[in-house]
């Protein structure tokens, strides 16, 4: 049988154990794997499997000196999507206790092996492993050629039928309905899958379902429910956070954000999360440290997020750290050195430039990097990170007495366009707190666009249904605030019926909705290629080159 050779595989073997890793060597090359490689820490592990496939990961849960456990690998791998479906990894530990083997199956591990074991009982875990792998390929395979709706109804049909995996199969079908916004059914397969067994992933998915159905408040009421039966379930902390900090509560966030972390305390993720919030805060200090040790335990990994590094850059200048600004600089260019092509690198980059041209008063150089931004405002490009940092830089200019006549355009112009929530609202009045008049322009903005909303949807209830359309749209079009336009299309989706050619107008919102940009739609901290909660989907394997921005 084909999983029966091992001949042609590859394994990673992390144990900072040199007797048991000899140990799992040995059991693995009498397998017949014979291209092995070992790490002792997890530090070591998570840069081979961000450059390099493998088809077996074997890894040790703890480690001396309270190092990065295996769990916190895993996790900040499966939460930055870097483990494609074909590699099967595997725990080990000598902990036989009930709660850890449910943590590894809700971590959705390969398989779980308890020390002292013998080379049986390994073979039997990697066999059971891609037996279920080489089972769900064809789900996978549509998967690799964009056949996610396809994908879907192959995991609703094995789930079914009750075939081989069928388990594992409804989590991947809810994870793909989720992708495909189909948020109803992907709450009906989580429900289905709890009337057959209760499972925190199950009851997971339901919150991350209201959640992304733009129903925060039960999505809430379920995660605290869960995090009572579970208080050590650290992803039910993360998507809490989340839904609590798409409510505006950003210290209620902060606290579900630093409960995640203190369960997985070198989860580079969750450690940019806390600190990504504690500035928008205001905490400066605070955030400072975090950010800090963020950038020492991830700037050679890919799952850092360089916006750390200009935040970091922002706290430095407000405590008026030279030294710390220009390691911050030193920093960037070793992320430039890897990714010199990279847009998102070369953007943050020119603003880290420009702060520190701010602390050194270099008026001359502040004003030609700020003066080619105000092009930019209504670019589709130009998201929500872009107008915060943009905010904080002409915010450090005013306090610095640098006069720039397009500033109180351009922050008008950005409040109009980004505020459509009250987290948004708060994150650009964070990054504009140093100027009252800005943050107060801010906070106008917000009211504005909440006023033009309802003056709309009053026309539409008074009966003039084309005209309150169109006046949201003709709003939208100059502000480009995608709060005006998924107003409008939503009315255009409820009252097709009644509208002449609903095309015509469907087709207005669309492009709005294009030029307003797909990345504004919801706030976010930094860039995360997976959200909380969510599941690996990858089926081919990658090659990196080096870290992503």
């Amino acid at each position: 049988m084909p999983e029966e050779d091992f001949s042609s595989c590859s394994a990673l073997v992390v144990d900072g154990n040199v007797n048991s890793r000899a140990v799992l060597v040995a059991q693995l090359r009498d397998l017949g794997i014979t291209q092995i490689t070992q790490c002792t820490r997890t530090a070591d592990a998570r840069r081979q499997l961000e450059f390099q496939h493998f088809d077996f990961v074997l890894c040790e849960l703890h480690f001396a000196d309270a190092a990065p456990t295996g769990q916190d690998l895993l996790d900040d791998l499966r939460r930055d999507n870097l483990l494609p479906f074909s590699t099967v990894f595997i725990m080990v530990t000598g902990e036989a206790t009930y709660i850890r083997v449910a943590e590894a199956a809700e971590s959705a591990l390969d398989g779980y092996l308890l020390k002292p074991h013998k080379a049986a009982q390994l073979e039997q875990r990697l066999l059971l492993a891609r037996r279920r792998k080489l089972s769900l390929q064809p789900i996978f395979s549509c998967i690799d050629t964009q056949d996610i709706s396809g994908a879907a109804q192959q995991c609703l049909a094995r789930f079914q039928r009750k075939a081989p995996f069928w388990l594992y199969s409804a989590r991947v079908g809810a994870e793909l309905l989720l992708r495909l916004e189909r948020y109803d059914e992907a709450q009906a397969l989580y429900r289905s899958v709890l009337a057959a067994r209760v499972l925190p992933w199950a009851q997971l998915g339901i919150a991350r379902c209201l959640l992304e159905a733009g129903q925060s408040a039960q999505a809430c009421s379920a995660l605290e429910a869960l995090i009572a039966e579970d208080p050590e379930f650290a992803e039910a902390y993360d998507i809490h956070a989340r839904a609590l900090f798409e409510q505006g509560q950003f210290e209620r966030a902060l606290n579900s954000y630093q409960m995640a972390l203190a369960l997985t305390p070198s989860s580079i993720s969750r450690l940019q999360s806390v600190a990504m919030m504690l500035f928008y805060q205001g905490e400066y200090r605070a955030a400072e440290r975090q950010l800090e040790r963020s950038t020492r335990l991830g700037l050679e990994s890919k799952l850092f997020d360089a916006q750390t590094l200009v935040l970091l850059a922002l706290t430095r200048l407000e405590l008026q750290d030279r030294r710390g600004l220009q390691r911050c600089l030193e920093d960037f260019r070793r992320l430039r050195e890897r990714q010199a092509d990279n847009p998102r690198l070369q953007r943050l980059e020119h603003y880290v430039h420009t702060i520190v041209d701010l602390q050194s008063q270099d008026t001359e150089a502040v004003l030609a990097a700020v003066a080619p931004l105000a092009w930019d405002l209504h670019d589709a490009e130009f998201d929500l990170e872009s107008a915060t940092d943009l905010v904080a830089v002409l915010t450090q200019m005013r306090v610095r007495e640098i006069h720039f006549a397009p500033a109180e355009q351009m922050i008008h112009s950005i409040a109009l366009r980004f505020c459509s929530s009250r987290p948004v609202s708060e994150m650009l009045i964070a990054c504009a707190l140093a100027h009252t008049p800005y943050a107060d322009w801010i906070r106008a903005a917000q009211s504005r666009v909440l006023a033009q909303a309802e003056a709309a949807l009053a026309q539409v209830r008074d009966g003039a249904l084309e005209a309150g359309i169109d006046t949201l749209l003709a709003q939208a079009q100059d502000s480009l605030n995608v709060r005006l336009i998924d107003n409008a299309y939503q009315l255009i989706l409820k009252h097709q019926a009644r509208l002449p050619d609903p095309q015509q107008w469907l087709a207005r919102a669309l492009a709005l909705q294009r030029q307003a940009g797909a990345g504004n739609r919801k706030p976010t901290l930094g860039r995360q290629l997976r959200p909380p909660g969510g599941l690996i989907l990858r089926s081919s394997p990658r090659r990196h080159p080096g870290p992503v921005a």
